[in-house]
Parts: C-alpha cells; structure tokens; sequence
C-alpha cells in the first residue's frame, strides 16, 4: 500500500506539468485548429533560460525559492515572446493554407528550436541547482519533496487561474467567441489576431511554468528534453478530449498515474522482463485505447460537419 500511495503521489505531479502544457496545445487547437508541435521546445527554452538565470545569480545570495521565482518568471517571459514571434512569424501566414502546411511548419519550428538552443546552450546536459530543501516529508511510509508540494500547490493555482480568465473575464469571451467562429466574431468587435496572439502567449507561459518545474523535479536540463514531454502532454490532450480545456486536465493527470503506477508494477507484472524505463508503453497503450473505444476523448464532444 505504501508503495502504491507514492506512486500516486509521483503520478499527481508527473500529471500535474503534463496539464500545463497539454493546456497549451489544447488552447490553439481550440481556436485555430492547429497542433503547434514545437509546443514541447518551449517548454526546453523556459527550462534553459530559468537554469541561465539561477546559475548567474548562484552567489547573489539571494535565498533559493527567490531564485527559482525570478528564474521562472525570466523565463516565462522569454517563452512568451518567442511564442508570440512563432506565432507571427510562421503560422499566421499559413492560418488559411490546407492543414498540411502549417503541421509540416510546426515540426520544423520544433527542429529549429533545438538546434538553436544546442548551438545556445551547447548539447551536454546540466544539473539543476536544488534551489528548494532538499528532505523529503514523510508521510507515513510514503514522501513527498517540497519541490513536489511546490507543483502540486502552483500548478492548482494556474489551472484555477486560467479557468477564471477563459470563463469570467473579456479576454476569455473572446477567446470563446474567436474559437466558435471567428468572421463572426470579428463583427462583433473581436479582434482575431490579438486573441490568438493571446492564447499563444498564455499557452507559452504555462510550458514555461512546466520546464522549470520538469528541471527542478529532476534536477537536470538539455536541449531535446522538451520532445518527450510535448509528445506526453499532447497525448494526454487527445486523451481527455483536445480543444477541451478541462479534458486537457484531466487527460494529464491521469496519464500521469497511468506511466507513475505502470512504472511501480511493470517489472512485478512482467517477472522483471520489462524495467520502469519502459513505463512510456502504458501511456501510449491508453491513448490507443481511448481512441478506439472513444475517438473524440474522455471529455470531448463528437461534433457533426455542417453542409
């Protein structure tokens, strides 16, 4: 039982920066029907430039949370930017070109970026800094770290943001009115551009938010170590439903169980064949699942073509 509450556990917070991210790739689906797959080097960009920001500052002595909070924030301006650039740059021209153009022009962003941030930050990985304590809490057989106890309180924290901007302010009616139609939209005083400028911004700084927590968890950093969590986190948002931003939540947290549980028991189920590096086979054997039990997602609504 033990074991399986820490699983749970490293599931919550493995899901919990799934959730950010999946949000972000949710959020331009919903209103531009494109699949940015440079998504996950966004997130790479955020987690460099925080450990730029944090190795500089090493000996300011500044305590580590104050290091971590001006690291992310640097960062998530950073990513922001760069993703209003991509934005501007390479999918707006390509907003009304068969679908094909702009996903061949997300991979090739996505390629872009981490060439850049090798020749930037040169290929080998780095150690994080341990900016946080470092003892774990015990919580009766089962531990958590206060860097894990940090994801899980921020991560709450934006998701609750992000609901009451989408749902309770002006930005997020427009957002839901430029998703729903956006000629129309535009005739009642929308501004299309500005609001998908907007999502890309936010959805940027949410995979910001992820990169420094993913390098903090971990306490490592890389150039391509934003492929594997992009590819996660569009999974769980195809899991839950994409264009849904509630199914991108629960999509995440769930595919976080599934790989944290599968890890904890795949060598006991397989008689030690199969280690817990292999945990990736659970959450990509989900998705299969899902997709052909229920196309549209967990969450997702099956949607008729008009005439």
């Amino acid at each position: 039982m033990e074991t399986f509450i820490q699983q749970i556990i490293n599931g919550l917070v493995l899901g919990s920066m799934y959730a950010l991210v999946a949000l972000g790739y949710t959020m331009v689906y919903g209103i531009i029907n494109l699949i940015n797959f440079a998504h996950g080097e966004v997130l790479m960009v955020g987690a460099l430039v925080s450990w730029t920001v944090v190795t500089a500052m090493a000996g300011s002595g500044l305590p580590g949370w104050m290091l971590l909070v001006i690291g992310m924030l640097v960062a998530i301006v950073v990513c922001a930017a760069l993703n209003f650039v991509i934005e501007k740059l390479a999918y707006r021209p390509l907003r009304n070109a068969p679908r094909l153009a702009p996903l061949i022009t997300a991979m090739g962003m996505s390629l872009l970026l981490q060439t850049l941030a090798m020749i930037i930050w040169k290929p080998n990985p780095k150690p994080y800094p341990a900016l946080l304590p470092p003892d774990p809490i015990d919580l009766g057989g089962p531990v958590i770290t206060v860097t894990q106890c940090m994801i899980l309180g921020l991560t709450a924290a934006l998701l609750a943001a992000l609901m009451w901007l989408v749902n309770r302010t002006k930005l997020g009616r427009a957002m839901r009115a430029t998703a729903e139609n956006p000629r129309v939209a535009s005739l009642m005083g929308v501004k299309p551009d500005m609001v998908i400028s907007a999502t890309f911004i936010i959805g940027a700084a949410l995979a910001a938010v992820a990169g420094v927590m993913w390098a903090a968890n971990y306490g490592t950093v890389q150039h391509s170590m934003g492929f594997l969590p992009g590819l996660k986190a569009f999974t769980a948002a195809v899991l839950g439903g994409i264009g849904n931003l509630g199914g991108a939540v629960v999509g995440g947290i769930l595919l976080g169980l599934i790989e944290a549980i599968g890890a904890g028991y795949l060598g006991d189920l397989t008689g030690g064949v199969l280690g817990s590096h292999y945990a990736d086979i659970f959450a990509f054997v989900a998705l299969i699942l899902v997709l052909t039990l229920r196309p549209q997602g967990l969450l997702g609504e099956r949607v008729a073509d008009r005439a």
